[in-house]
């Protein structure tokens, strides 16, 4: 049985400090992780891990919207020519955040309406980071959905009508760690929700799922994910990993 992380950040300095992490997660299954990029100082670190891992690691091209500063112009150039020189298995990790910073708001939405339009140029998927800014990020991908625009809001953290939305758009919700979260309302959500709407995901170094919660996450956790939405729905490991491969790859197309 394998698995597919949606979204991991393998060149992130917790990570790299143990150069195990990603045989740890093939042996657990997970054979393919693709990596969000977050501005032009993880390219190179992204890019390293694609080098050393080819069949697994898969990057992906963006400019995060917590990076968004000043000089958000230059950072998006920078995406537009990475882009346009190389192929990417998606346009990533782009969107709003409400949760940290609001000073750049205005400009978070130019950068991710502009990289909306280079994922339909070069007909490859986006990453949506929507913390805190779900309704808004909905409005703005129904806005310039043609048919062809598909992707992930990565770590879905809305509302059921919210879910159902997104199904509507033809995109799919990244279920990660806080779906074992003891208070998390996700798993209500993940019961009503078709498991085609579903793509598995870690987010690692971050939200690592029980009994790792609060620790540094990893791709080899991918399975606790998938057993604790298998409990959910009420179906085996293997239908979990074969529904939503097929997701990944309706997704990524690779």
């Amino acid at each position: 049985m394998t698995l597919v992380d949606t979204h991991t950040h393998l060149y992130d300095e917790q990570l790299t400090a143990d150069p195990q992490q990603i045989q740890r997660a093939i042996e657990a299954g997970v054979t393919k992780m693709y990596m969000p990029n977050c501005d032009s100082s993880t390219i190179e670190g992204m890019l390293a891990m694609e080098t050393a891992y080819p069949q697994n690691c898969f990057p992906m091209m963006g400019l995060h919207p917590v990076y968004v500063k000043e000089n958000y112009k230059d950072e998006l150039t920078i995406v537009e020519n990475w882009l346009s020189k190389r192929k990417f298995a998606g346009v990533g990790e782009i969107g709003l955040d409400y949760y940290w910073d609001k000073t750049f708001v205005p400009q978070q939405k130019e950068a991710f309406e502009q990289q909306i339009d280079w994922a339909l140029q070069y007909d490859l998927p986006i990453i949506i980071h929507s913390r805190e800014s779900t309704a808004d990020c909905i409005e703005i991908v129904r806005k310039k959905q043609n048919g062809k625009l598909r992707g992930i809001f990565h770590c879905f953290s809305g509302t059921l009508e919210e879910a159902k939305q997104i199904q509507e758009l033809g995109f799919y919700l990244g279920i990660g760690g806080v779906v074992t979260f003891k208070k998390s309302t996700l798993p209500e959500i993940v019961r009503e929700m078709p498991l085609e709407t579903l793509v598995l995901e870690t987010d690692a170094p971050y939200l690592a799922p029980v009994p790792y919660r609060g620790k540094r996450n990893e791709s080899s956790y991918i399975p606790l994910i998938a057993m604790t939405i298998a409990t959910i729905k009420q179906v085996g490991l293997d239908e979990i990993s074969a529904i939503t491969n097929k997701n990944a790859e309706k997704i990524f197309s690779m």
